[in-house]
């Protein structure tokens, strides 16, 4: 009897663990490496809804926020959602309109940035301003969302380098060179080309963001201000909130002949979420909507209730397409044949545009694209890398570039004599 039971017991030894389903291995990657998302637009919400005053603004429970127009309106993001989303370390978006005349959007940009630090010291047992890869280390340790700050877009620099430095020692660790419209220094993706990418300024500003350690943010540029860029910076860059141009053709997302290029920079695209960005037939029914809108408006133009009511009829005919939790996995997937897993993040925009994709309407949805990353192959590994460690890699290398060059003189321009 004994013979039978020792090769009985050495099968069992050798026999495999049941293997992990594709929720238990995402929540593994989640807990190991939680989610870095690139860009979320709470700031921006505050100024739309509250004019930045925050007495009263309960970041636990978003679900009944004023609307900025007398109703209220369900916001993407609050402390509750951020937990279930498995969210550790938070880009939030200084963000202020392009349509601002640059010295204004300089003074809106200081007052985004004021606003988004009183939010995190608010609430100082979840959120811990970072403004290193320490800093995020240490607050992730401790079961906070380390939070930094980004810039969305050059104009909020008012052409400025000693501004840009100015932003720079406030906390803001990343720029977005341009926002939907060009600048007098570099191309918009939304906007027709004025300069063919970067002007010589606009490559140092390039030059000097990296010399202090600020990241360069290529979404919303042009491809020409992206090649510019590419072909200027010493360092990592990132985009904060892009996704593939080869599986959804939107100027937004980043075409191949770029991702090509990030394995020698070592940058990161930052997947987003944006429905039309992800979604082909989420793009086509936005079009045909604005171009309903417009007509709309030509027919009625002193009837704005003849409007809506053709508007609502409009929608009523032809259901919102709905992006989906596959598509955004399909540009993850082909982000990682072009450029390899190394340079994949999130940036999911959320509270900066209507909703996320289904089973994803929010930043509580980033567990189900991770099981659905597993149950595409994408290993616990593979996982923690999207999540947030090719960030963080990202964050010390450009640490590491300007601590390289902390000596290096800034660079100057000078400054427009007043009389």
């Amino acid at each position: 009897m004994k013979r039978l039971i020792l090769p009985l017991a050495a099968l069992l030894l050798a026999a495999p663990l049941t293997a992990k389903t594709p929720e238990e291995v995402a929540a593994a990657a989640l807990d190991a490496a939680p989610v870095w998302d690139g860009h979320n637009d709470v700031p921006e919400q505050l100024r739309s809804r509250r004019a930045d005053v925050i007495a009263g603004f309960d970041f636990n429970d978003t679900t009944h926020e004023p609307d900025g127009k007398g109703g209220t309106k369900t916001m993407h993001t609050d402390l509750p959602r951020l937990a279930k989303g498995h969210v550790g370390a938070q880009f939030w978006s200084v963000y202020v309109s392009a349509d601002l005349p640059e010295p204004q959007a300089t003074v809106a940009t200081l007052e985004q940035i004021d606003v988004t630090k009183r939010l995190i010291a608010r609430y100082p047992d979840r959120l811990e301003l970072a403004l290193t890869s320490s800093d995020v280390e240490r607050a992730m340790k401790a079961g906070k969302i380390a939070s930094l700050l980004g810039m969305e877009g050059g104009h909020s620099i008012d052409g400025s380098l000693a501004v840009l430095r100015q932003m720079y020692a406030l906390g803001a660790r990343y720029m977005t060179l341009t926002h939907t419209k060009n600048i007098a220094w570099a191309d918009s993706a939304t906007a027709a080309p004025a300069h063919d990418g970067l002007t010589d300024f606009g490559k140092d500003v390039v030059r000097e963001m990296q010399r202090l350690g600020m990241l360069v943010d290529l979404s919303h540029v042009s491809e020409a201000t992206m090649m510019d860029a590419l072909d200027t910076a010493r360092a990592p860059v990132i985009f904060s909130h892009s996704g593939a141009r080869a599986v959804e053709p939107h100027v937004r997302n980043v075409p191949d002949a770029v991702l090509a290029r990030l394995k020698d920079n070592g940058g990161i695209v930052m997947q987003v979420a944006y429905p039309s960005y992800v979604s082909e037939a989420r793009r086509q029914w936005g079009a045909a909507l604005e171009a309903e809108s417009k007509r709309q408006e030509t027919l009625y133009p002193a009837d704005s209730a003849a409007v809506t009511k053709e508007i609502t009829a409009w929608k009523l005919a032809n259901p919102e397409p709905k992006a989906t939790i596959a598509q955004v996995a399909d540009q993850i997937d082909h982000i990682r044949a072009v450029a390899g897993i190394d340079h994949i993040g999130l940036g999911g925009d959320y509270d900066g545009m209507d909703t996320g994709p289904a089973g994803m309407e929010d930043v509580s949805g980033y567990p189900a694209l991770f099981a659905e990353l597993a149950r595409r192959g994408y290993s616990q590994a593979d996982l923690e890398k999207i999540a947030s460690r090719n960030m963080m890699r990202v964050l010390k290398a450009a640490e590491a570039y300007a601590a390289a060059h902390r000596n290096d003189p800034p660079i100057e321009y000078p400054v427009a004599k007043a009389g």
